[in-house]
């Protein structure tokens, strides 16, 4: 059933609205394996990520889902626990003391089914548009699942949401979602549960992430330590944006 609701919610339900109201692009689509295994590695600007990624890509693509996607309310909420738990997604409870084991466990699964996964190394949808430093996780998976790395960058989903919000479907915004090259992972072989290895093939990806979305790349910074100081600063009335973030000066 979930494999039937994907591909309803694909070419059926969600995915003509999307063409409807949006100009969606693929590039790069001769680096996508037309089969076997794939660990796709993305930057996270919108809840739209998730809806534009599988909409352009000609085979079902898995997501390791937090678990917040599973329980939201309202439109947005329902619109997204009937997305994931309709089309067969794995929900991971960040909060729990084993998220990190059962995020990779889960991703072993859906790679040694010769199957697409996407995940967000950043680990958070960015909170003002740029990249932010990436998190081992997905580097460890493709050590130990074998499996090669796509960096995909997807630009314009945050205007989309932006505009859908505000019922501003005049005039089509354009999505477009952008693979690279496949990392080679050979100069690493044998190198599983090196951390030193995980966190080079992360900066690596994440460099490649960069190249195709022209984000600002923040490299010394995650984004849920930024969205603290985010918080932070408009609890003080400060604005953030207007001063150098530390490190990148």
């Amino acid at each position: 059933m979930p494999t039937l609701l994907y591909y309803l919610f694909k070419y059926v339900l969600i995915g003509p609205f999307l063409r409807l109201t949006s100009r969606p692009v693929v590039t790069g689509l001769e680096h996508f394996p037309e089969r076997g295994a794939a660990l796709l590695v993305g930057n996270h600007q919108s809840v739209a990520d998730w809806l534009f990624t599988p909409l352009l890509l000609p085979r079902r693509v898995t997501f390791l889902a937090k678990s917040d996607y599973f329980t939201g309310t309202g439109i947005r909420g329902m619109l997204s626990r009937w997305f994931f738990a309709g089309s067969g997604q794995h929900p991971i409870d960040r909060t729990n003391a084993d998220a990190a084991q059962a995020a990779l466990d889960a991703g072993l699964e859906v790679l040694s089914s010769g199957e697409i996964l996407c995940i967000y190394p950043e680990g958070t949808r960015s909170p003002d548009g740029r990249l932010y430093r990436g998190k081992t996780g997905p580097a460890r998976l493709a050590l130990r699942a074998g499996a090669p790395i796509i960096p995909v960058g997807v630009v314009g989903t945050s205007e989309y949401v932006r505009r859908l919000a505000k019922f501003r479907l005049g005039r089509r915004s354009e999505v477009r979602v952008m693979l690279g090259d496949p990392l080679d992972l050979a100069p690493w072989a044998g190198r599983a549960g090196d951390r030193a290895a995980e966190r080079e093939i992360t900066d690596e990806i994440m460099r490649r992430i960069q190249a195709l979305t022209g984000q600002e790349y923040v490299h010394d910074i995650y984004g849920a330590e930024m969205k603290k100081r985010y918080d932070a600063a408009r609890e003080s009335g400060r604005n953030l944006l207007d001063q150098p973030i530390e490190g990148q000066r």
